[in-house]
């Protein structure tokens, strides 16, 4: 449905607000042994904010990694894939995808950009900077999740479409969500089309754990900040100062894992669902995972989707790498 219409601008709610959260996924989750939550309840308006200072931290090297890749390699990419629409799965501020649409704006291709998230306000926030930045940009923002998006995305405006999924988001869906998404991948392109993936790749734990425990505290408000999301929808009594941040590798599954301890015994209720759970001290939420990948095995994985690597770059010190694969 639109929710706003311009010459260069629509938006396009692909679910209603309150269906973009799932509320049994709330209930299911804190019935788990450990007690889960989805990440993607941490992306209101303050966790979208949240995450664009952690982008910004000097710990949290896979921001400004994919970033020197990407300023290297755009034009190329550009070149290779021609004019085409370009698609980003939670674009967030679209701070890197700038880059790439500053090589389709050099090589005087039109502009077409559909930006997909979670949290309205962070799109509706970019949309007029983008607008202003490139005269030429027509833009049509998708408020909603990743699969209720690729579902209902618009049609086509130019031959070709790439989807874009940067930040290695990827790496907070565990194995068996990643196989069902590689295939909605998969079938929401035509054959010739493109996707452009960053993934984080596995090195010292050292260096992975700092990222996710910055001196300045900001990614533990942020893990916090999925309590107060569900307090502000859900009516909740989440005591939030009675909640610890904990993030750590775990070397067997290749992953970071974000959670939270209850600090003392204490219930909770969740008035707007008619739900209430209890903790006892030292039990955890487990609130996301973040996977480091093996780039021979991904692009095997991806190869089987028809999705083949038409070219990947890495950093000098290959910590990241960028995926352009092309659906055959």
């Amino acid at each position: 449905m639109p929710i706003e219409q311009s010459s260069r601008l629509r938006w396009i709610e692909v679910a209603p607000t309150e269906a973009v959260v799932h509320d049994i996924d709330i209930i299911q989750g804190l019935q788990q042994v450990p007690k889960t939550l989805p990440c993607r309840y941490f992306y209101d308006d303050r966790g979208s904010a949240l995450f664009e200072q952690i982008c910004d931290l000097p710990e949290y090297y896979p921001t400004r990694t994919e970033q020197a890749i990407l300023e290297d390699c755009a034009l190329e990419i550009a070149q290779t894939t021609g004019a085409c629409e370009l698609v980003e799965l939670g674009s967030g501020s679209s701070r890197k995808t700038r880059l790439l649409l500053e090589a389709y704006q050099q090589l005087n291709h039109p502009l077409h950009y559909a930006p997909i998230d979670v949290s309205a306000g962070i799109l509706q926030d970019t949309a007029p900077m983008l607008l202003r930045q490139y005269p030429t940009l027509n833009l049509c923002g998708l408020v909603g999740t990743y699969e209720q998006a690729l579902s209902n995305l618009p049609p086509v405006q130019l031959d070709r479409r790439m989807l874009i999924f940067l930040g290695s988001t990827l790496g907070n869906l565990n194995p068996q969500e990643c196989d069902r998404f590689f295939t909605q991948i998969q079938q929401s392109l035509q054959p010739g089309d493109f996707f452009l993936l960053g993934v984080d790749l596995q090195k010292p734990i050292e260096i992975v754990e700092a990222a996710y425990n910055d001196a300045q505290g900001i990614t533990a408000e942020f893990n916090l900040n999925i309590l107060h999301h569900l307090n502000d929808r859900f009516q909740g009594n989440f005591a939030i100062d009675q909640f610890a941040h904990s993030a750590f590798y775990n070397v067997h599954r290749h992953q970071i894992e974000m959670h939270l301890i209850s600090l003392k015994p204490q219930k909770v209720l969740l008035q707007k669902l008619g739900y209430q759970t209890s903790f006892y001290a030292q039990e955890t939420i487990h609130t996301e995972i973040s996977r480091k990948f093996d780039l021979p095995t991904l692009t095997v994985d991806l190869k089987q989707r028809s999705l083949n690597s038409v070219h990947i770059w890495t950093d000098p010190q290959k910590w990241f790498a960028l995926l352009l694969c092309q659906r055959q």
